[in-house]
Parts: structure tokens; C-alpha cells; sequence
């Protein structure tokens, strides 16, 4: 998987000589899931019924490659600082890294192809169905079957550098080791510590401990994109992902202490 880390970051560094601006990312992670992982076809059931498998983005699939690009912590602390409205610096990030993993996915896609394989992506964002909102292939399930990290309370997915950041995902022929799946829980709430600070952070009712109202949040997400129309779409929030303990790592278990 080594070469596959090493393209990314290639990809990443030329993307960022071509583009200039801001630079929004610590170190990319990345992760392999088999394509024919059950876990994939228990998304059907999990996620929803026309949820995809490998084999319709790509015949044949072998793997997919899953990668996170993590935002700098600047990013997070700002948009937990400005208010109602996400950080406008929060919205610049989410348009610009889509924009960058539009890259990656297409270096890529070169990377295989030349190798005499074949592999297809789906856009960062926007891929769902406008009317659940549910995604017919999901970035985050998919990394948690790659082993990337696990789903947090705020429905947001946790890996080793947190939630703060963006998925990446490419189904490919080329088969390749699969990596490990974590053995336990990264939030602290479903390891039984007190934590739900991201229900606190969520202001608009849109999530709460036993219940997430996906057609609230994303009334306050296009909030914001109303709020910054000077932007392309920019429906985002990530209220309840910025400065809490998940937010830039796998959050610190308290110590037990012994009965």
C-alpha cells in the first residue's frame, strides 16, 4: 500500500503547486477494503436498499482505496468560533478539498490504468438522493469497512487524525491487501465514557443522544450556503464535529478507576 500513499501525496503536492491559495491539510491517511467485504452488501440494509457495491462503480472490482485528508486544526477552531454560520473559512475548506480529491481520484484512476487495471470514483459530495439525503455510496462506510476509523455519536466518522476533514474513495480491479479494522470504538460515548459534546455543539436540535434529524441538519446546512452566496454550493456545517475530543485524533479514554 505504500505506492498508493506515495501517489496521493504526490497528488496532493502537485495539486497544491498548480492551485496555490490556502493550505487547509495535515498528512493524508488512506486504507484498503476488499470489494467483496460482506460488509458491502449489508449496506443495502444498513444504509439503504440502492446503496452500491464496488462491482457498479467498476466490473470486476478486487479493492477499494479509501483516503482522509484531515483539516489543519485552525480550520475546526474557527468554524466553532463564528456563531450561528459555519466559518467561512470552513466553507472555502469544503469547496477547495472537493476540488482536491476530484484530483486525486483522477491521478489515481493514471495510476492503475497504466498498471493495466481498471478504476471509476464517485464525486466527494452530492452523490445522494436529494430527497432522504442518503448517499448511494457512502464514503464513510466505506472507510469504516477499509479499517480507516470508526462512526462517532454525531454521526461523523473518527479516525487517527479525527473527523475534521473530507473522504476520498476509488474502486479498482487491481486486488490489494486489505487493512485491519479497529478492535474497538474511537468515540468516547460508545465506550461508555461521558463525552456527547457534539450533541452540545448542535445548536439546531438536528442531533440528539438517541436520534439524528438528517432533513433538519441539512435545512441549517443550506443555511449556510444561502449565508455565503457568493460561494459555489457550500451546504455545510460540521458544528458538531469542530473542537470537540474527536475532532483532530482518537479521543483520550479517561482511566477506569477500580471499583
Amino acid at each position: 500500500m505504500q505506492w498508493i500513499k506515495e501517489e496521493i501525496q504526490n497528488a496532493i503536492a502537485s495539486w497544491k503547486r498548480e492551485n496555490g491559495g490556502e493550505d487547509y491539510w495535515r498528512e493524508p491517511l488512506t486504507a484498503i477494503a476488499s470489494a467483496v467485504d460482506p460488509l458491502f452488501d449489508r449496506l443495502k440494509s444498513l444504509v439503504d436498499p440502492e446503496h452500491c457495491v464496488p462491482a457498479d462503480l467498476v466490473p470486476g472490482a478486487k479493492s477499494v482505496i479509501v483516503f482522509f485528508l484531515p483539516f489543519e486544526h485552525w480550520v475546526g477552531r474557527e468554524n466553532d468560533r463564528s456563531g450561528h454560520y459555519a466559518a467561512r473559512s470552513w466553507a472555502q475548506a469544503y469547496v477547495t478539498t472537493n476540488k482536491l480529491i476530484a484530483a486525486v481520484n483522477l491521478h489515481l484512476q493514471d495510476c492503475i490504468r497504466k498498471e493495466g487495471y481498471e478504476a471509476a470514483t464517485t464525486p466527494a459530495t452530492h452523490n445522494f438522493d436529494e430527497k432522504k439525503l442518503i448517499s448511494r455510496w457512502s464514503h464513510k462506510h466505506t472507510a469504516y469497512i477499509a479499517g480507516l476509523g470508526t462512526f462517532g455519536a454525531n454521526h461523523l466518522f473518527i479516525t487517527r487524525a479525527g473527523c475534521c476533514g473530507r473522504l476520498g474513495s476509488v474502486a479498482t480491479t487491481m486486488e490489494l491487501p486489505p487493512s485491519k479494522r479497529p478492535a474497538g470504538e474511537y468515540c468516547l460515548h460508545k465506550n461508555g465514557q461521558h463525552c456527547l459534546k457534539c450533541i452540545s455543539k448542535c445548536v439546531y436540535g438536528a442531533l440528539r443522544e438517541d436520534s439524528y434529524d438528517r432533513q433538519l441538519c441539512y435545512r441549517q446546512c443550506l443555511e449556510n450556503d444561502a449565508h455565503y452566496s457568493d460561494m459555489p454550493l457550500v451546504d455545510v456545517c460540521g458544528k458538531c464535529g469542530a473542537n470537540v475530543p474527536c475532532s483532530y485524533s482518537i479521543p483520550v479514554r479517561e482511566a477506569r478507576r477500580p471499583s
